[in-house]
């Protein structure tokens, strides 16, 4: 249902690249080695073999790679929506068009923009688990965001690298993760349905009540609009375990940077003001788009393990990784000690 080819095209204008991947003069491969032992050593979390090598790409690469991960995630729904348009008769043809270019130029915009801002990702496909992971690193990004912070080159670059390979060893040495994740993603998705309903007057749409509108919205951009309340469910508890992946790599970051970073102090400051510090334009964006759940993932679940691990040193703490039953709910994620209270009652039964 979507035009893949048109939003490639479109989210390659949108991404402004620069052009090829330019040569950091910085060893990527070295990096992540020396960070897997670390984190390791700290969390206790071993990749083993699963671990890929690290891939220092353009803009374009980056949205090839992702459009590539979310065809898989969308062309269920839009074949449902396809299945829709078929009974509008003479206009099925008509929708069925104007439908996939609408959708394409959506996810192609969205995903340039994006692309503006990505420093690395640790590429991984919830819905095909036989895919193979990729770590990626996006250069011109790179380079202009360690200029603009202003802070020392390769300290920055490693802690860059810090962060990204905390993942790595999270999905690949926690074995239910990625299937877990997987699951409520495939949970989440067949429930999208695209209905069309029409109001009492000439067929035109019913209004919704505004003061739903406003609530929703505050709760998570445009896409708590539509969201009814099986699939708000489900998404509380993918941003819960989220929360989780990504609270646990920021703490893992303080923690191990400090130790490991030739240049560590002045870092956390400058990535946090990096998050804070948006034009208007890119505030009122990130906020349709709910991009504002990315960030308060961050800030949510580092505040979270830092209190779990003030109280209950790492150990505690890699009780999360223990069985998904023990990730925290968005309550707890507020309340680590009764989270504490819970997965140690738990643990006594067992």
């Amino acid at each position: 249902m979507v035009d893949w080819s048109l939003a490639r095209q479109l989210a390659r204008f949108a991404a402004g690249n620069p052009g090829p991947a330019q040569d950091l003069d910085f060893d990527f491969a070295g990096a992540a080695s020396r960070a897997a032992e670390s984190v390791g050593a700290y969390t206790g979390l071993n990749a083993g073999s699963q671990s890929p090598a690290p891939e220092l790409i353009d803009r374009t690469q980056w949205v090839d790679a992702n459009l590539d991960t979310l065809s898989s995630m969308l062309d269920p729904v839009g074949a449902r929506l396809g299945a829709r348009m078929d009974y509008a008769g003479p206009l099925a043809g008509p929708l069925r068009v104007a439908a996939s270019a609408t959708l394409a130029a959506e996810v192609g915009l969205v995903m340039g923009y994006m692309s503006q801002r990505v420093l690395g990702q640790y590429e991984v496909s919830l819905l095909q688990p036989g895919s193979e992971a990729r770590l990626l690193f996006v250069a011109p990004n790179l380079e202009r965001a360690g200029i603009e912070l202003g802070v020392d080159r390769e300290s920055f670059l490693d802690w860059v690298v810090l962060h990204e390979v905390t993942h790595v060893l999270q999905f690949a040495g926690v074995p239910w993760l990625r299937e877990r994740l997987g699951a409520l993603m495939r949970e989440y998705l067949a429930t999208v349905e695209v209905r069309i309903e029409r109001g009492s007057a000439g067929g035109l749409p019913t209004m919704p009540n505004p003061a739903k509108i406003v609530e929703a919205f505050r709760e998570g951009g445009l896409a708590a609009l539509v969201q009814n309340r099986e699939q708000r469910e489900l998404m509380r508890r993918v941003q819960a375990l989220m929360a989780v992946v990504e609270g646990h790599a920021e703490h893992v970051m303080d923690a191990v940077g400090a130790e490991v970073l030739a240049s560590y102090d002045g870092l956390r400051e400058a990535m946090d003001r990096r998050r804070a510090t948006r034009s208007a334009p890119e505030r009122v964006l990130q906020r349709l788009l709910g991009f504002d759940l990315k960030l308060r993932q961050y800030e949510v679940g580092k505040r979270f393990c830092d209190a779990v691990v003030e109280q209950a040193g790492i150990e505690g703490l890699n009780r999360v990784w223990t069985s998904p039953e023990a990730v925290p709910s968005l309550t707890e994620l507020d309340h680590p000690r009764a989270w504490l209270a819970r997965v140690e009652r738990a643990a006594a039964a067992a």
